[in-house]
C-alpha cells in the first residue's frame, strides 16, 4: 500500500504478514460483539417461514446485543472468539499482508499499479486466504449462531473450539470444515477488492493532494471509506455464506440453492439482513485494523533498524 514507513524504509513481506495478522486480531477483539450480532440477524427467519405477526427475536444491532446479554449473558457476545482469532492470524496475514507483493507480481516489480491490477491482486489474496482459513471461519460462525439458552433445555452444538473442529470432521467429514468454501471465496474476493482497493486508492489520493499526512487521521478516513464500500457490495454474499455455513447437513444442496431458498421464502430484503451491524462492524473493523496495521508495520521496522544499528554509547 502507498505511503512510507519508519524513516521511509519499506517493510518486507514478512513484516506485512505479521502486522496484518496481528492487526486483524486487534480489530476482532474490538468489534467481535458487532460481528456476532450480525450473524444472529442474518440467520433470523431461517428456521421458520416468515409469517405475518410472527414474533421477531432480534431487532437492530444494539437490540440484538441487549437481547443476547439479557438471555445468554455477556460471554455470548464473544462466542467463537478463539476461532475468530485463529482465522485472523491465517486469513488477514495472507489477504492483507501479501496484497502489495501480489501487486508487484502482476506488474513485474513496478510500483505503478492500475485499478485492474489492484482488483486482481485483491481477488488473488482473498481466494488464497480462504484456502488456509476456511475451517476457522466455519467454526467461528457455528459458535456465533449457537444460542446459550439453559432454560430452554437445548443442547449446545459444541463445547469448545477444538471440540467443534473434531465434531464437524467426524459428523460431516473433512469436507464439512470447508463447507461454503466457494461462496466464501466469492465473498472474500469481493470484500478484499472493496476493502483493500478502496483503502489503497483513497489513501493515495489523500496523500497526492496533500489533504493529510501519512498518519492516523489519514488511515482512519481511508479505513472508514473502505468499510462503507465493502458493506454495500458484500452484504448479499455475506448473508448467503453465513446461512449456508451454519446450516445442518442436507438443508441446502449448495450456496446457489441457499440463495434461491432465501429469495423465495423471505424476499430480496433477506440478502441485506444485518446490514447495520455489518456496516458498524466492517466500518469499525477497517478503521481499527488499518490504523493498527500501519502502526505495527512502522513499529516493527523501527525495531529492526534499532536491532541492526543500535545507538552508540556516549
Amino acid at each position: 500500500m502507498v505511503g512510507g514507513g519508519a524513516a521511509d524504509v519499506a517493510p518486507t513481506a514478512a513484516v506485512k504478514i505479521f502486522a496484518a495478522g496481528t492487526a486483524g486480531c486487534v480489530a476482532d477483539l474490538v468489534t467481535f460483539p458487532l460481528d456476532t450480532a450480525k450473524v444472529r440477524l442474518q440467520i433470523q427467519g431461517e428456521t421458520k417461514p416468515s409469517l405475518e405477526g410472527q414474533r421477531v427475536k432480534y431487532r437492530g444491532v444494539f437490540g440484538t446485543i441487549f437481547t443476547m446479554v439479557k438471555t445468554e449473558g455477556p460471554r455470548s457476545l464473544y462466542s467463537g472468539l478463539v476461532a475468530g482469532l485463529q482465522r485472523q492470524m491465517g486469513f488477514a496475514s495472507v489477504r492483507i499482508g501479501l496484497y502489495d507483493t501480489m501487486k508487484q507480481f502482476y506488474t513485474r516489480g513496478s510500483d505503478n499499479a492500475g485499478l485492474g491490477v489492484r482488483l486482481l491482486a485483491g481477488s488473488t489474496t482473498g481466494a488464497m486466504a480462504v484456502t488456509f482459513a476456511q475451517p476457522t471461519d466455519v467454526v467461528k460462525i457455528r459458535f456465533q449462531a449457537q444460542a446459550r439458552l439453559p432454560e430452554s433445555g437445548s443442547v449446545k452444538r459444541y463445547n469448545s473450539t477444538m471440540d467443534a473442529y473434531k465434531t464437524i470432521a467426524r459428523e460431516e467429514g473433512v469436507r464439512g470444515l470447508w463447507k461454503g468454501c466457494m461462496p466464501n471465496i466469492a465473498r472474500n474476493a469481493i470484500v478484499n477488492c472493496s476493502e483493500l482497493v478502496t483503502y489503497d486508492i483513497i489513501k493515495e489520493l489523500i496523500l497526492k493532494y496533500h489533504l493529510m499526512t501519512d498518519n492516523m487521521p489519514c488511515h482512519f478516513t481511508a479505513g472508514f471509506a473502505a468499510g462503507f464500500c465493502t458493506t454495500i457490495v458484500a452484504s448479499p454474499v455475506d448473508v448467503v455464506k453465513t446461512r449456508y455455513m451454519n446450516s445442518p447437513p442436507g438443508k441446502y444442496s449448495g450456496a446457489m440453492n441457499c440463495a434461491l431458498t432465501m429469495l423465495i421464502k423471505e424476499g430480496p430484503t433477506a440478502f441485506y439482513k444485518g446490514f447495520m451491524p455489518s456496516f458498524l462492524r466492517l466500518g469499525s473493523w477497517n478503521i481499527v485494523m488499518f490504523v493498527s496495521y500501519e502502526q505495527i508495520k512502522r513499529a516493527v521496522v523501527r525495531f529492526q533498524q534499532f536491532w541492526e544499528s543500535p545507538p552508540r554509547p556516549i
